[in-house]
């Protein structure tokens, strides 16, 4: 009985505060490589990842994997665990109930959504969330299509929205474009597809709500200066002249620096992982907004390993080619701090 008293309450809740009047808000964005149950799923090829597949990929590897990633998110909460995370390449609903309930980071009590798309190899993409500071409120899957390829499948654009502590209505978007396989230029036309129906998306909030919080993030599989970020989702680095409306690439600096980025290819660093805001987070003056510079590819030495190939690090992975690495995952993951106003629900 009193567990479903608090549950009633919940809502009312939900803004309450000890008292401090500004809190972080940290949102965190991950590839997790490849993160697949051991069960079979006959409407998924998800033959390689099982135990007699030829990965071999058992439960014993399945349990350090979720052991690895949870390593990961709590190291990136550091004393405050991220509210929001995006994660890309998820096999279903089973791996990331997994990865919260049965792993170290159940102790988060996140919860979460979850795409249900037709991507030929079966992976997801799902956000995490800490309910007491995100409260949920609704989310759609928007399905890729190509005109010139009607038989290509891939990742659904995942919408959701939810209120964040200071009464603010946040739109996430969360995304994974078709990858470069089969080489750059050739697949191009499939993320400027994909951009144009994200854009849309976001310019549908833009007209019910103008001064939309909005955030997009994900694996883009394109660097910040690719015509499918830069001319068709319309996402800049910063500058004064921007209008409302405009999207700022919070990640855009990191491409033009030397051996920077979320994903190694050979020798060369690549910033397919990126953030993007509505350009009214920005503004210092509102109750919920970005904190200067505080957008980072997060790296700790745990994750990394010498890279005796090519020279350097490179991240440590689930798999290195066929070999089984026991790492964490072949990307980085990005965050970003949010400084939220606590308002009680008397406010105004």
């Amino acid at each position: 009985m009193r567990k479903k008293f608090w549950i009633l309450i919940l809502p009312q809740l939900f803004f309450l505060t000890t008292g401090m009047a500004q809190q972080h808000f940290r949102v965190m964005s991950y590839n997790v490589e490849n993160l697949f149950d051991t069960y079979d799923d006959p409407e998924k090829d998800d033959a390689e990842f099982l135990p007699e597949g030829v990965r071999h990929w058992t439960y014993g590897r399945y349990l350090n994997k979720l052991n690895n990633l949870s390593r990961v998110i709590t190291s990136a909460g550091e004393w405050d665990a991220p509210v929001i995370i995006g994660l890309y390449e998820v096999e279903n609903e089973q791996a990331v109930s997994d990865l919260v309930r049965n792993s170290p980071l159940r102790n988060q009590q996140y919860r979460f959504v979850i795409t249900d798309s037709e991507d030929a190899r079966g992976i997801d993409i799902a956000m995490l969330y800490q309910r007491d500071r995100f409260k949920y409120l609704a989310h759609q899957s928007y399905r890729v299509r190509f005109p010139a390829n009607p038989q290509k499948k891939t990742r659904d654009i995942l919408h959701v929205t939810g209120i964040v502590p200071s009464r603010d209505t946040l739109d996430v978007f969360l995304c994974h474009f078709p990858s470069r396989r089969g080489g750059e230029v050739q697949s191009e036309p499939d993320r400027i597809q994909t951009a144009s129906i994200l854009r849309s998306k976001v310019d549908s909030v833009v007209r019910i709500r103008k001064d939309a919080n909005i955030i997009l993030m994900g694996d883009f599989n394109d660097e910040p200066f690719n015509k499918s970020i830069f001319e068709i989702l319309r996402a800049k680095p910063y500058s004064e002249d921007m209008q409302p409306g405009d999207l700022c690439n919070l990640f855009y600096h990191f491409s033009k620096q030397n051996n920077k980025g979320t994903y190694k290819f050979g020798k060369f660093w690549n910033m397919l992982d990126q953030l993007i805001v509505s350009v009214n987070l920005l503004d210092r003056n509102r109750s919920f907004h970005v904190l200067p510079e505080s957008a980072v590819i997060f790296q700790r030495d745990f994750m990394m390993v010498d890279d005796d190939k090519n020279g350097g690090k490179r991240p440590k992975k689930t798999y290195n080619g066929m070999r089984h690495e026991g790492g964490f995952s072949d990307h980085l993951p990005i965050i970003v701090d949010f400084s939220v106003e606590i308002k009680p629900l008397n406010a105004e």
